[in-house]
């Protein structure tokens, strides 16, 4: 029996929308396990690293060369193997704390919540930045605003606005995602006060291990015109075996 033709819009409308055929209609987007994918692909369940740092000014550049050690998101030690000047100094962080060993003056110093903002290295990262155990899909709550090409990417571009009881810093952050591979290629972050103060980009996609992932990030603040730091990822191994006592205080003054 044929269906009145009214009904029978009906029932074809309906299977338009079930089967995303309608314009602005189609399936919908997990836009938190998006979210979830990008920060992931710079995490592991542990990692050994060994990274470069530039610093770069409007009169000056420098460059400082690393060792990163990670274990979860709890646990991370660094070795500055160059330049000589500041060789051999180590930073330990276990859940929130954080220590910096200084073999010049055989120092071992705690760093302090109130100093938890400062610059860490001379660079555009803080302190903070390197104990933060924020997630990017767990903290925040995610909105599509839309979408954009960054670096030929086609991405997602999504908002941030962190939860009321998330231990963050950010009053909102808008993330860049690119749509088919899932790579973050940008963010920036602003204050509680709704001003931008850092843009962070991200590029030099390459194979990293056991994972494709960006290999080369660029932190610029918005109020220091000609000021970036540029963190590059020269090797990464994830998911390596190391012991929570690798990350101790007796170890930073070891460790080469």
């Amino acid at each position: 029996m044929k269906l009145p033709i009214k009904q029978a819009f009906k029932v074809f409308f309906t299977f338009l929308l079930v089967a995303g055929a309608l314009p602005g209609k189609a399936q919908s987007i997990n836009i938190e396990e998006i979210v979830r994918q990008a920060d992931e692909k710079f995490r592991g369940t542990s990692s050994i690293g060994e990274l470069t740092m530039i610093i770069e000014r409007p009169t000056w550049s420098r460059t400082v060369s690393m060792k990163n050690w990670t274990l979860g998101n709890d646990y991370s030690l660094i070795y500055i193997s160059a330049p000589a000047k500041e060789k051999g100094q180590v930073f330990l962080k276990r859940d929130n704390e954080m220590w910096n060993w200084v073999p010049n003056i055989e120092r071992m110093i705690k760093i302090p919540p109130s100093m938890m903002m400062q610059s860490w290295m001379g660079s555009d990262f803080t302190n903070d930045d390197l104990v933060k155990e924020s997630s990017m899909a767990d903290d925040y709550d995610q909105e599509l605003l839309g979408e954009e090409k960054i670096q030929d990417y086609l991405c997602y571009k999504i908002q941030l606005i962190p939860h009321d009881d998330a231990a963050v810093v950010w009053g909102e952050v808008i993330m860049w995602i690119s749509k088919e591979e899932h790579h973050w290629l940008k963010a920036e972050f602003y204050d509680e006060d709704g001003y931008l103060v850092n843009t962070e980009i991200l590029s030099d996609i390459k194979k990293m291990d056991d994972r494709v992932m960006p290999t080369r990030l660029e932190m610029i603040p918005a109020d220091e015109e000609g000021n970036k730091t540029v963190l590059i990822f020269n090797q990464i191994d994830f998911n390596v075996k190391i012991e929570e006592s690798f990350f101790s205080q007796q170890n930073m003054k070891s460790i080469r």
